[in-house]
């Protein structure tokens, strides 16, 4: 047997009314964590980035092309260097020249990363104060744009 409290004649209002407390309580949240976030995504370090140039090379005679295969063999105006202790000596050597000629290293683009930083690093250790990279200007379609 059920129980009744109040009369039956008595009908209940209908509430037509939408709650917005959750809904607030929700938008709340959201709004303090997007403010406590987005001051740490916007800042960043102040950076100039180098714009893209291709100047055509200079060739000096003075200036040495070191060219790296995909193999990482190195070779120093085509002739064939073994090892990077024979790489560092001869950069040492060429080094104390004045005026210090300039470094061109051209890599092989199958070759891997590795191989053109070795050289990169002898020249570091060389103390040569000028490396260059040499590589081919994009090709060129047929409407005139790169």
């Amino acid at each position: 047997m059920g129980m009744a409290v109040g009369s039956l004649e008595e009908e209940d209002e209908l509430v037509a009314d939408i709650n917005t407390t959750p809904l607030v309580d929700v938008m709340l949240v959201l709004l303090i964590i997007f403010l406590i976030t987005i001051p740490v995504v916007i800042q960043s370090v102040p950076v100039d980035l180098p714009r893209e140039r291709n100047l055509p090379t200079q060739t000096k005679p003075e200036n040495i092309v070191i060219a790296v295969n995909k193999d990482g063999d190195v070779f120093w105006n085509n002739q064939l260097v073994d090892g990077d202790q024979a790489l560092v000596d001869r950069l040492k050597e060429v080094a104390v020249k004045v005026p210090q000629p300039e470094i061109h290293i051209r890599g092989d683009k199958e070759g891997r990363y590795e191989f053109v930083g070795r050289v990169v690093f002898a020249c570091q250790r060389a103390s040569i104060l000028k490396v260059g990279f040499i590589t081919e200007p994009p090709a060129r379609n047929g409407n005139g744009r790169g």
